[in-house]
């Protein structure tokens, strides 16, 4: 399995050798270092830890300092799939990743607070006649006159965004390995600055 993690960078067109013009989002992957390689005899699954970034090393604490020998990196993510010939302290680049290749991103969406029914879970809200008043984007009814309480799981309103989202099939269209952009054919999860993960 393929994977890197990557930055949110912003989102542009990209013109394509067809003439076609596509959305496009720019990541910046930086080289991730392997941290951990874990076996199915030693540990019982196999996985391989990764750290990327830089971080203070006042901020980190000092069971992870000895376990990276000392490397501040600022976020360690662990990927279920097999080391392989990797060791401790090899290099991974976005070059692992060409163009054409189908991956998924996943990120944190963006946060938009406590938000109402219509917007949250696009309800219709009251109808605007027959003497109806301060009912334009009220929920309506949510519970039964029999069970006398709120099913679980009703939709109403409450706090949006902040999740975690996958976005799958999504296309690269450019990697250049000099400065680690991918390019990645339309939008993926949460803001600029967004960290995310992707995996092909």
């Amino acid at each position: 399995m393929k994977f890197t993690l990557a930055t949110k960078q912003h989102m542009t067109q990209f013109f394509g050798e067809d003439g076609q013009v596509h959305p496009a989002t720019v990541l910046l992957a930086t080289p991730m270092t392997v941290t951990q390689v874990k076996t199915l005899e030693k540990d019982g699954y196999e996985a391989i830890q990764v750290g990327t970034g830089t971080q203070k090393v006042s901020r980190i604490s000092k069971a992870e300092l000895g376990h990276t020998q000392g490397a501040g990196f600022k976020r360690l993510k662990e990927f279920r799939t097999p080391g392989g010939d990797l060791s401790i302290g090899a290099t991974i680049a976005c070059d692992i990743f060409q163009k054409g290749d189908v991956v998924s991103v996943s990120g944190v969406s963006k946060g938009k607070g406590f938000q109402g029914v219509m917007k949250r879970w696009n309800f219709t809200g009251g109808w605007g006649q027959h003497g109806q008043k301060h009912s334009a984007r009220e929920a309506g009814s949510i519970g039964s006159t029999g069970q006398q309480r709120v099913n679980r799981g009703k939709k109403m309103a409450g706090r949006m965004g902040s999740d975690m989202i996958t976005q799958k099939n999504l296309t690269i269209l450019d990697v250049d390995t000099t400065t680690g952009l991918i390019l990645v054919r339309g939008a993926v999860p949460g803001r600029r600055g967004t960290f995310v993960e992707i995996k092909g």
